[in-house]
């Protein structure tokens, strides 16, 4: 990373390294900056004043995972390693596991699908397809990391309802295996986030923190992740049940910076792995869209400076409301 990443904050008066907050940062809070290198993002985080990171490990050589342990123990921060789920007996998931631990990694995260389940799949049998082959690389993952003594949490990542992760949880029954609990996602699943939080925390390994905002649109509704205490979560209700359910579990943000994604649910193909989804959430979910009244973020709109500015100021932001408000 340059010298440039640090334009925005030194442009919002920021004091830079003061006031420290718990809270961690996920890289996917950089979706304009795109951070390559676990060491570089671990040094612009402390800048910034985060608590930690949860980031991909750049490199298993045995030189590097030693100063990515170093420098988070010189900065006072906590890493948490992004892996991808085990794909065979081949895949390299405990290799990487075992850099990350020597790197001082505290848990891993993970999820089953790198896309949204109802643009994923065009029929219900791709879909449980899907469910059966996730299964099989969830318990692949519970062996290893079990043997280990590490940590794993599986994110809601617009695929399991809450009440689908929470029963194959329940069904593995692993002290190390629960779940990356993401405050957001599931209003795309059209489930109340409250509720995904109150049936998620007690599985909690790792925790995306965002606030969210809903707008009309005729295919259904969009939905944009946007600075603490501008959506509509109720954040000190959210962070008081985590921390009522998992009180050790480190909370990190993600607040992605991008336009809003679209939530196809008046059309049929988005019903197509949901048979017996009500209508009643469907109801109740574009009541909430439509009572919202602020428009919402379109960066794409700006240059590629002031995206990059934008991005990193609503990460400020993030971290001064939690340190304020959240106790973070």
């Amino acid at each position: 990373m340059t010298r440039r990443l640090f334009v925005g904050a030194a442009a919002a008066g920021v004091a830079l390294g003061a006031a420290r907050s718990r809270m961690g940062i996920a890289t996917t809070s950089f979706a304009h900056r795109k951070p390559k290198d676990t060491l570089e993002f671990l040094r612009y985080c402390a800048r910034l004043g985060a608590g930690g990171i949860q980031a991909p490990l750049t490199s298993l050589d045995p030189a590097y995972v030693r100063s990515v342990r170093r420098v988070s123990a010189e900065l006072g921060m906590y890493f948490e390693v992004m892996l991808p789920l085990p794909a065979g007996e081949s895949d390299p998931f405990e290799r990487s596991l075992i850099a990350a631990r020597e790197a001082g990694a505290t848990a891993i995260r993970s999820a089953c699908l790198h896309g949204r389940r109802y643009e994923n799949f065009a029929t219900l049998a791709d879909w449980k397809e899907f469910v059966e082959r996730s299964r099989d690389s969830v318990l692949r993952a519970t062996t290893i990391v079990e043997r280990h003594k590490m940590p794993l949490g599986v994110e809601n990542h617009k695929d399991w309802t809450s009440e689908e992760l929470s029963k194959m949880m329940k069904q593995i029954s692993s002290e190390y295996v629960g779940v990356c609990l993401d405050t957001g996602n599931n209003i795309s699943l059209l489930e109340d986030p409250m509720a995904v939080i109150e049936t998620l925390a007690p599985y909690a390994m790792a925790v995306h923190l965002k606030d969210m905002a809903m707008g009309e649109w005729m295919n259904g509704f969009e939905l944009s992740e946007v600075p603490f205490g501008d959506g509509l979560l109720n954040l000190p209700k959210v962070v008081a049940a985590i921390g009522a359910a998992r009180p050790k579990v480190r909370i990190t943000l993600e607040m992605i910076t991008r336009d809003p994604l679209k939530v196809p649910c008046l059309m049929t193909k988005y019903w197509t792995t949901f048979p017996d989804r009500s209508g009643y959430e469907l109801v109740r979910t574009l009541q909430l869209a439509r009572s919202q009244k602020k428009a919402l973020p379109r960066p794409s709109r700006l240059d590629a400076a002031a995206q990059l500015k934008c991005e990193e100021e609503n990460v400020l932001r993030c971290l001064d409301y939690g340190r304020r408000e959240l106790g973070l």
